[in-house]
């Protein structure tokens, strides 16, 4: 349980920062929404490997390059997943940006990121 706690808490801290570029592109930048989304997604996904790596999972002893491999892979699969559902829900279902990202965002987190950090990312060998 403190394991997924502290998972948790790293990925709500690498949404607000997903967030805050997001609507720092958004609104003061004008850049179109689902590219903002997309660097916010990125910016986001760099921020919660290095508090995974070094904080939640606590896994240093795990060479970074076979972890940042691993973790390339299920966040690419974030990235996709996350996209789609935000581009469906803002630009087909016509709900707020910020809404359909953060419904996306937290559906993409429970049931495919923390699963593949927890048992295949950050895994001790």
């Amino acid at each position: 349980m403190k394991t997924f706690l502290k998972a948790n808490t790293a990925s709500l801290s690498a949404s607000f920062c997903d967030y805050m570029l997001t609507i720092l592109l958004v609104r003061f930048f004008w850049v179109d929404k689902l590219p903002a989304a997309i660097a916010g997604t990125i910016f986001g996904g760099l921020v919660n490997f290095l508090i995974g790596r070094f904080w939640a999972f606590n896994t240093t002893t795990v060479a970074i390059s076979l972890q940042s491999k691993r973790y390339l892979l299920v966040w690419i699969g974030n990235l996709i997943l996350n996209s789609s559902g935000f581009y469906l829900m803002s630009s087909i279902f016509k709900v707020q940006y910020i809404i359909a990202k953060t419904t996306t965002s937290l559906f993409v987190s429970f049931v495919f990121n923390y699963p593949l950090q927890r048992w295949y990312v950050f895994k001790i060998n």
